[in-house]
């Protein structure tokens, strides 16, 4: 009788507890079906970029048309005496933006600021120079995978990755081909766009000296060009060092002029809106041969 009271008590036990936890994934459930069916109590605040909106403007921009995100990866690195480390970052700020604004269902996530820039120790590429921080190919593609399975549970259909460096781009490569097949028959899709940095920076370079008559006429040495600078000071001339460049005398980048400011920052902003239109086709077109 003692073992059978024993029995009856644990089992009481173990149906008290399984009902908690499904009362408590009830109300779970209950209470995200009541929030994701709220409206908003103010009107909706404007940003291309994930981490400036509210999860209430997210879910309404996706439930709207907007089913595309944007995984952009810049880099930390050495840049020469005039460029700030976080270069590709600051030509992103701008950039990324301006291809949502472009395909008009699009938001951008936040910069994925850390890369491969070469071996850590003993240093190779870009981190035998004080500042680089590099990724690990593993631990970068780790991130990335995170980053867009993330994006997928949100609800986005497409996630698309764009890298300003060369060496962004292999990674991922590797990330698209994994979660390409790991994702095969479901609603969401992952690409790489490797035309944002090959041919995209060709292009832009191009369209620069053909259309608006800016063509570099010498090399400084540095890892640095007019292109990179001009794009950059559309976010901050201060990250080029406008200002201690132009009382050194040498506000110039492979004999071209970086003077007068307001003229530097428009050439970028041409630049830009090419790049991020050269892009946005590439986007679309890659986007129309899978459906």
């Amino acid at each position: 009788m003692k073992n059978l009271y024993i029995y009856r008590q644990t089992l009481h036990i173990l149906m008290a507890g399984i009902f908690m936890i499904s009362s408590n994934a009830f109300g779970q459930d209950t209470e995200l079906d009541s929030w994701l069916s709220t409206k908003r109590p103010i009107a909706a605040g404007h940003s291309y970029w994930l981490e400036e909106l509210t999860s209430m403007e997210i879910r309404d921009a996706i439930a709207s048309g907007t089913s595309t995100a944007i995984i952009a990866t810049g880099g930390i690195e050495e840049n020469g005496p005039y460029l700030s480390t976080g270069k590709h970052n600051l030509i992103l700020e701008a950039t990324c933006p301006a291809i949502a604004e472009a395909l008009g269902n699009a938001l951008c996530a936040p910069i994925v600021k850390f890369v491969p820039e070469g071996n850590i120790d003993p240093p190779s590429g870009a981190m035998r120079f004080p500042g680089s921080i590099s990724l690990s190919a593993e631990t970068y593609e780790a991130l990335l995978i995170d980053i867009a399975t993330s994006l997928r549970q949100a609800g986005f259909a497409d996630i698309v990755m764009i890298g300003d460096s060369g060496g962004n781009q292999q990674g991922m490569t590797n990330v698209a081909n994994t979660l390409t097949q790991k994702w095969r028959g479901e609603a969401t899709r992952i690409h790489f766009m490797g035309e944002f940095y090959d041919p995209g920076w060709l292009e832009t370079e191009r369209f620069t000296e053909r259309e608006l008559g800016v063509a570099q006429t010498s090399n400084d040495g540095y890892h640095d060009d007019i292109w990179v600078t001009a794009m950059m000071m559309v976010t901050d001339s201060e990250q080029v060092r406008y200002k201690q460049r132009v009382e050194a005398g040498l506000a110039s980048i492979n004999g071209v002029a970086i003077t007068p400011l307001i003229d530097t920052i428009k050439l970028g902003r041409k630049m830009i809106q090419f790049r991020a239109a050269y892009t946005a086709e590439a986007i679309r077109r890659a986007l129309s041969s899978h459906n």
